[in-house]
């Protein structure tokens, strides 16, 4: 047995829910319209009612309130909504853990998500593919510290610096939360290329190759951990990511996105 089938040993897994996994499944599907989104979201009560909160939020200005499922659909837009879906039901697959910031936990979770998929569709890759990558980074650490309730308080240890989570975890536990959320993602059958990505995040170049969707997840985990909010953060990013994912500087400057653009954690 391995040091990490070991690890998953000791701890209960989560169990995603059919309408997470459908929702998962439609990512990858060009073909799929307002109804099936919506016949999909509506067999969760919860979730659709959720959802109805969160598209009603003052973040997206609406002229309007909005009633429906079509509606919320219509007027935020299919991506948002479909995004919004798949956050709460992660947030849901895991239970509260004791000394940890849910809503700072999350709200990082969906920076990473949203700074993930920014980088994702400027270098013409698959934006959902990233945004789901970059919300579950850190999903790893949340089994950590159910296997090692312990360790927590180390872990989170201020001052927050960018990537030195990562550094913390792997010296205590011997595994990056991206490595064992990688392990979780692939039992949860998710696509190859985002179990290879999260496995890699934390070390996206490599002698052995290198994953563009790693280094995407790279560059916005750190982006999502610092406390400048606006591109200066450009410039503390480690130049040889940046180097191999062939970003433009300037570009990274003048089309930096603002965090509230796609963060929401009114529900948690």
């Amino acid at each position: 047995m391995t040091q990490l089938a070991a690890f998953f040993e000791s701890v209960k897994l989560p169990s995603m829910s059919e309408v997470a996994h459908a929702l998962i499944q439609s990512l990858n599907d060009d073909d799929v319209g307002i109804p099936e989104i919506r016949d999909l979201i509506s067999q969760d009560p919860a979730l659709s009612a959720k959802l109805l909160r969160l598209a009603n939020c003052a973040q997206f200005g609406l002229p309007r309130g909005v009633s429906s499922l079509d509606d919320a659909i219509t007027m935020v837009g299919m991506q948002k909504v479909r995004t919004l879906a798949l956050g709460a039901c992660l947030s849901e697959s895991f239970p509260i853990i004791e000394g940890l910031d849910r809503k700072e936990f999350w709200r990082t979770s969906m920076a990473c998500a949203g700074y993930s998929q920014w980088l994702a569709v400027g270098l013409g890759m698959d934006g959902q593919e990233a945004w789901l990558t970059g919300m579950m980074l850190r999903l790893g650490e949340l089994l950590i510290v159910q296997a090692e309730p312990a360790v927590l308080q180390e872990i989170e240890k201020l001052p927050h610096i960018p990537g030195v989570r990562w550094q913390r975890e792997a010296r205590l536990v011997g595994f990056t939360e991206g490595q064992i959320t990688s392990e979780l993602a692939r039992r949860w059958n998710f696509p190859p290329q985002i179990v290879q990505a999260l496995a890699q995040s934390a070390d996206p170049v490599t002698p052995h190759g290198f994953s563009r969707l790693a280094g995407v997840v790279h560059l916005a985990g750190l982006m999502a951990e610092t406390d400048h909010n606006g591109p200066e953060v450009i410039d503390t990013l480690p130049p040889e990511v940046v180097t191999a994912l062939m970003l433009d500087n300037d570009w990274l400057h003048a089309k930096f996105p603002a965090q509230e653009n796609f963060i929401n954690v009114t529900s948690l």
